[in-house]
Parts: structure tokens; C-alpha cells; sequence
């Protein structure tokens, strides 16, 4: 069973999904650790509740983002990771710590990419009169939201929508998608190819999968 870590900064809801997912052994493989930036991260008292060791990391504790990153990965690799869950994790990575994992690093996006990286997507997509927006599961790279895309997951858009209805619309599709990219990359179907996805021997177009809600 490969062996997956998860990093946090938040609430944890994805990391619910992948928690439950394990469980329901729909992902072949091991939930060892889960790591935050934030002590009080609700995610892990998620990480508890499942018997998974749960550490905080407080950044206030170091000179720099670059010894952060690697007090973090020397604490992640204790657990002998084969793969590295970004899961509502939002701290921008050192270039050591992307290439210390590259090939074996995940992030989940609340956004098409390439369209919206970074901050309040949601919010872009409303303020944009888009009519749909949704969400990507990619390979992380030193671009910031921008390494190959494995699986996208669109939702509808209405006129008279709130952020937060928006909000929960994107979330119920990232707790089926990612769990589903973790599945692929343990079974060993998913890899990194440079800078490409690389799914079942095929190589995946720039923009993934998109499954429609």
C-alpha cells in the first residue's frame, strides 16, 4: 500500500473525502500523517477523530520560507511518502520543497485552470458573469496553480448565485474528483511526465478530464 500524506491550513473537508475515501478502501493506500500551518486547523481534529498522526507547523518559528520548508519535508518524510496531498494548503511552496516531491505532489484548485489561479476564484467567476466555473486537480510545479491539469470538474453558474452557494457547488465536486486522482496515482495508473499528465500510458490534454456535474 502506497503511503500518503496530506498537507492542510484549514477546515479539511477534502481531506474528509480522502479520509472517507481510504476507509472505504476506494484509495489503495495509507493516510500516515497529516500536517498543517495553523494549530488550530479544524482538518486536524479531522485527522484525529481517524487515529491519523496529526502535526502543526507554525512559520512564525523559522527565519525563513525556505527553512520552513524544510524542517516540513525532514517531519513528512519520516512517513516515507509516496505521494503529497495538498488539500486546502495555503502556503505558496519553496522551489526545494516542489522539486524534493515533483512527480509526486497534488494540489486541488477551486478554478478551470488555466483560468483564475490563486486567490478568491469564486468571487472572479461571479464578479466575470461567468456562466460556468469548477475545479482542478493537478501535478504542482514552480508555477504557481499551473502544472499539468489530470482531472477537472465543471459547475453551472446562475445570475443570481451567492459566493457561498458557488462555494458549495465547487466543494461537492472536489470531494468526488480527488479522491479519484489519489486512487489513480496509488494504483499506479497516473504519473508525471516532464510537464505532463500522463494517465493509463496516455498522455492527458493540457486541460484534463473535465467531468460535468
Amino acid at each position: 500500500m502506497k503511503n500518503i500524506v496530506v498537507l492542510i491550513s484549514g477546515n479539511g473537508s477534502n481531506l474528509q473525502a480522502i479520509i472517507d475515501a481510504c476507509a472505504r478502501k476506494k484509495i489503495n493506500g495509507t493516510l500516515r500523517a497529516v500536517f498543517s500551518n495553523k494549530a488550530e486547523a479544524f482538518g486536524l481534529e479531522r485527522a484525529r477523530a481517524a487515529n491519523i498522526p496529526a502535526h502543526a507547523l507554525s512559520p512564525g518559528q523559522f527565519a525563513s520560507r525556505e527553512a520552513f520548508d524544510r524542517e516540513l519535508m525532514h517531519e513528512i518524510d519520516a512517513y516515507a511518502p509516496d505521494l503529497v496531498v495538498l488539500a486546502g494548503y495555503m502556503r505558496i511552496l519553496s522551489p526545494a520543497f516542489v522539486a524534493h516531491y515533483q512527480g509526486r505532489l497534488l494540489n486541488i484548485h477551486p478554478s478551470l485552470l488555466p483560468k483564475y489561479p490563486g486567490l478568491h476564484t469564486h468571487r472572479q467567476a461571479l464578479e466575470n458573469g461567468d456562466e460556468e466555473h469548477g475545479t482542478s486537480v493537478h501535478f504542482v510545479t514552480d508555477e504557481l496553480d499551473g502544472g499539468p491539469v489530470v482531472l477537472q470538474a465543471k459547475v453551472p453558474v446562475f445570475t443570481e448565485d451567492t459566493e457561498d452557494e458557488i462555494t458549495a457547488r465547487v466543494q461537492a465536486q472536489e470531494h468526488d474528483i480527488y479522491p479519484l486522482v489519489i486512487s489513480w496515482f496509488v494504483d499506479g495508473r497516473l504519473r508525471a511526465v516532464g510537464n505532463e499528465a500522463w494517465l493509463d500510458k496516455v498522455k492527458l490534454p493540457p486541460q484534463g478530464y473535465a467531468a460535468d456535474e
